[in-house]
Order: C-alpha cells, then structure tokens, then sequence
C-alpha cells in the first residue's frame, strides 16, 4: 500500500478480533510514533503499552468513550513529558503528531486502531496520570486502541473539498482540479 493510498484508507476501528499483536508490531507501531516531527527535534513523548485486562476495565469507567477496549488487545498511552520541551507548550501538537503517525503504521500493517482523546480533557488526564502513576511532568494526550480489525468500514468516497482551501489570499479560491 503506498502512502497515499494508506493515509486514504485508513479508518478508526472500534471492535477487532480475540487475536493479539505480536511484539515485533508493536515495536513498529512505537517507531513510528517516534519518528514523528516535533519542534525543534525536542521528541516529548512517553508512551505506556497496555495489554493488562483489568487496566482496559479501569480505563473505560475514567474515559466515556473507551469501550472499544472491551475487545482490544492491547492499548497505547501516548504522553507528553514537559521536563523535555524546549519550545514551550508545544507537546501536544508532537503528540499529536506521534499519535498520526501510529494509526497510519497500524494500518499499513493490516492493523486497526481508533484514538481516544484524552488532552485537554482535565478528569480523564487526571485519572490516567494516578491510574498509571505518572509524574507531574508527564501528561496523558492520547489512548490508541490497537487490535485486528474485526471488519473494515469502507473509506469515504471522497473528502477533498476545494472549498476549504484558498490560493495566495482568503478572498481568492482555489482551483479545483481532479482528485
């Protein structure tokens, strides 16, 4: 699958199969994760892997949209570290760019996986940080759920929408060509 074809295609999955993920994915799913841009190369992440079942139990009563896990294998924890920015209060854009880079990894590796968001949300970042004991510079951003994909929602047929997007100045619309 080429980029584009993947970034296309993927989509969030919610219910995946009784099947773990092996090791060796979940290595991949973490590199790729850090590979991602960040500002000035700062790389604030840390990342906690779940697979306990009785965490997954926890989890779903602090977050209202997490009962995906019912079925997950395996979850990550994507957390910003504050104690190693160097361009101030931009950990959760790198965050956010670790958390893309994943789920478009778990796809090209015939994975599914849907992101729960966790920042700014202050009772769930606070439930996570005492349930996985964080220190106070760490903060949770982000819960990626990560399993096989019980079954594929078909990608939209279409998102490009010219209409969004302007040429040279906000009056001065761009010109649609073919997508």
């Amino acid at each position: 699958m080429d980029m584009l074809e993947t970034i296309c295609s993927r989509r969030s999955i919610r219910k995946y199969l009784d099947r773990p993920v092996e090791p060796e994915k979940i290595d991949s799913l973490l590199r790729a994760a850090m590979y991602a841009p960040s500002a000035m190369n700062e790389q604030p992440w840390r990342f906690i892997v779940i697979n306990d079942r009785s965490l997954f139990g926890k989890i779903m009563r602090a977050h209202p949209y997490a009962s995906m896990l019912n079925s997950a294998p395996l979850a990550i924890l994507v957390c910003g570290d504050t104690s190693l920015e160097k361009a101030l209060g931009n950990w959760p854009l790198d965050c956010s760019n670790a958390t893309q880079n994943m789920l478009l990894a778990a796809h090209a590796m015939g994975l599914g996986a849907v992101w729960c968001g966790v920042y700014p949300e202050r009772e769930r970042m606070n439930a996570l940080a005492g349930m996985f004991h964080l220190p106070g510079t760490v903060l949770p951003f982000a819960l990626v759920a990560v399993g096989y994909a019980d079954s594929r929602p078909a990608p939209p047929s279409q998102r490009f929408n010219p209409e969004r997007v302007c040429l040279n100045d906000w009056s001065n619309r761009y010109p649609a060509r073919g997508a």
